[in-house]
């Protein structure tokens, strides 16, 4: 696919309504990222951030203060640091930009560091706005903003949203209570006449997106830390939001998504210790679904596991990861007193009555057969009445504040506590707790969990005039415990839950996978449809359950990854047809590592009376795969669809793969319009395509 690649024009001016800023001119041509950040980060101009110091604006001060640019440092990859820095002689606060710059791709990516290297505590810094910027365009035409809806347990998580902006116009975006998509996502993509910019903002907590289109025109982009208002001590540091952008050329906005997925997957996806791109794999849970009132696996035994690895080892139904989830542990088993998983958070000790000899037999018995072995924790929420929060009430912040004295909290229902990231003792105590639990069960790949809303935590934990302090610590110490488990196990997946894909920005995705990315009604295939739809517009990798190996259910659950929450001991399950379902996802899960195109618009996906359909086109090679779902209120009987990033003049097979039957058709003949048919609602279509030779 040819596209003309953007020039980032980026000069001094005024932006009506905004002040002085930095304007990025989306006119066509060649680019040069040297000479984009020696123009904008260069000593006289203003760069493209922002904060305020003690009230005043940085921009009428920071061209006055000293200004230093480091040599480029190759990072291997393709990517090159380039670090420049601004201090102010009297106080010595310094400002430093870290800017990464991506060879191949037209993007950019930077997070501000505030250091105080004076004596004395210094001014107060508020309003950090990480990026802050104004697009303009020559020519005429509208304004759009495309980005999607949050995660929030919902048949709509993640569904695409298109708003025009009229002049005057704006929308400001946040997370809800500290989680970094719940509510809010964390990615957009500002289309002017003139191409797009897309925006990504790497921030596990509570960021601010403001997008405003100006009296005059044009659009006025700002990210940043929604709560900041606080001074540094002597030698004291902080950091910014992580902030990406990648401008894109084209009338379509899936040319520009197409780019930042593959920029994603280049950049931002987690790797082995060889360096290979970690593949999300496929998974098995251990026969999920114990009978009331049991609750996830707190009924879960070493001997049951066991036996159902050999019995999906017997059935050839083996997965890549077997998955055991919540309620392994001590205390979690109580369910005779309605006691579930989620009020023994804290108790990091497999239960002795349920696991004699630990889980290590259960990760020995999936590695006999080939099988990687995955556990569920959730490590900073810590409830009141819990092992840990007796080891180490220090360590622990209290909502509204206060000291903690775990002792007076009784049962049933204990409130938590959130243990305190942002202090290095606490989580050196907690990362060796998690990384001793893993050796000693022999387990392979961690995935953790994050029921808590943890903003009120922060906020209320900060001290006097250090508005944002705790939140920042907080979150620097998440990444930094990530970072640890991946040094010390570096071939280990990470899967990152939160309530079901409620902390996805591009820091977390660079270090984890959302292996479950909405907590949505177990297996409802209408909305997994949405999801899959929604979220494949900006990131590449996710996986969901899968519920049923009916096709309509399980198609509308496949992805990068799956979960295959197979019933093998219930006589109403189909052998071939769950080999079937395994085989056709086995042979699909590569392509949405690709490219992805909705073929069946943006609006509307939740209605019971369409068709959805999407494409997953393989530049590499010209193969592909189409999936099709008529709905089951939906009264037509076809579709026509146009296919994207064909050959025109090549001609493709298409192979049913439920008939079998074969048809030929050039790519100018598919990207006219290709009919699908299902003769029957609630019924699905895969299609397979490929080059002819």
């Amino acid at each position: 696919m040819k596209r003309t690649i953007l020039t980032i024009a980026m000069i001094l001016g005024m932006a009506a309504g905004s002040g002085a800023q930095t304007v990025m001119d989306m006119s066509e041509g060649r680019k040069d990222c040297a000479a984009w950040m020696d123009r904008n980060f260069s000593r006289g101009k203003l760069p493209p951030f922002s904060f305020k110091l003690d009230g005043t604006s940085s921009e009428t001060f920071i061209r006055k203060w000293s200004f230093r640019k480091e040599a480029p440092v190759p990072q291997g990859d393709g990517v090159t640091l380039h670090t420049y820095s601004w201090t102010d002689r009297k106080s010595g606060l310094q400002v430093e930009a870290r800017v990464k710059t991506f060879e191949g791709f037209d993007a950019m990516e930077w997070t501000l560091w505030f250091r105080n290297n004076g004596s004395a505590n210094s001014g107060q810094i508020s309003e950090v706005k990480a990026l802050d910027l104004s697009l303009t365009a020559s020519r005429q035409g509208n304004w759009e903003l495309f980005h999607a809806r949050r995660s929030n347990a919902g048949k709509e998580d993640f569904m695409a949203e298109t708003k025009v902006f009229g002049k005057g116009d704006s929308l400001v975006m946040s997370p809800y209570a500290g989680r970094s998509s719940s509510v809010a996502f964390p990615y957009f993509n500002a289309k002017t006449p003139e191409g797009g910019l897309i925006v990504a903002i790497g921030w596990s907590g509570t960021w601010k997106a403001s997008i405003t289109r100006p009296d005059s025109d044009g659009f006025h982009l700002e990210t940043g830390l929604k709560e900041i208002d606080t001074y540094l001590k002597p030698g004291e540091e902080m950091r910014s939001p992580l902030t990406a952008i990648l401008p894109w050329d084209g009338e379509d906005r899936m040319d520009g998504q197409n780019i930042f997925r593959r920029f994603v997957l280049a950049h931002h996806h987690p790797r082995d210790s060889k360096g290979n791109a970690i593949v999300p794999p496929i998974c098995s849970s251990f026969n999920y679904g114990d009978p009331a009132p049991c609750n996830e696996y707190t009924c879960m035994t070493s001997e049951y596991a066991i036996a159902l690895i050999h019995r999906y080892e017997q059935f050839n139904l083996l997965p890549e990861v077997f998955w055991l989830d919540a309620g392994w542990y001590e205390k979690a088993d109580n369910w005779k007193e309605d006691w579930n998983w989620c009020n023994a958070v804290g108790n990091w000790k497999p239960d002795p009555k349920r696991f004699p000899m630990g889980m290590g037999p259960i990760g020995d018995a999936a590695h006999e057969v080939g099988c990687k072995f995955m556990v569920w924790f959730e490590p900073e929420r810590v409830v009141k009445d819990s092992d840990w929060a007796y080891a180490h009430p220090e360590y622990m912040l209290q909502a509204g504040g206060g000291k903690v004295e775990p002792h007076t909290i009784e049962r049933p229902y204990p409130d938590s506590y959130l243990i305190d990231m942002g202090n290095p003792e606490a989580r050196k105590w907690m990362t060796e707790e998690i990384i001793k639990l893993l050796k000693e069960n022999h387990i392979d790949y961690y995935r953790q969990d994050y029921n808590v809303d943890p903003e009120y935590f922060w906020t209320s934990n900060d001290e006097p005039g250090r508005k944002g302090m705790k939140e920042i610590r907080y979150i620097c110490g998440v990444y930094d415990f990530w970072d640890e488990l991946r040094t010390v196990f570096p071939d280990m997946l990470i899967d990152n839950c939160a309530s079901g894909g409620r902390r996805l920005d591009l820091e977390a995705v660079s270090r984890s996978f959302a292996l479950w990315r909405t907590d949505y009604n177990y297996g409802e295939p209408i909305g997994y449809q949405c999801h899959t739809y929604g979220l494949s517009q900006w990131l590449p990798a996710s996986g969901t359950g899968v519920a049923s190996s009916d096709p309509f259910i399980a198609r509308s659950s496949f992805g990068s990854a799956a979960i295959f929450n197979w019933s093998v001991t219930s006589a109403s399950s189909n052998l071939h047809e769950m080999h079937r379902r395994m085989a056709e996802l086995q042979s699909t899960r590569d392509y949405y590592l690709e490219d992805f195109y909705p073929l069946t618009g943006y609006d509307n996906t939740t209605a019971m009376d369409i068709w959805i359909a999407y494409q997953l086109a393989r530049p590499s090679d010209g193969s592909g795969r189409i999936f099709a779902f008529r709905r089951d209120e939906c009264k037509d009987a076809q579709i026509v669809v146009k296919l994207r990033g064909l050959e025109p003049a090549k001609t493709y097979i298409l192979e049913n793969q439920d008939s079998f039957q074969r048809s030929e058709k050039t790519g100018k003949e598919l990207a006219d319009g290709l009919v699908l048919e299902l003769g029957e609602p609630r019924t699905s279509l895969l299609l397979k395509y490929w080059e002819k030779e």
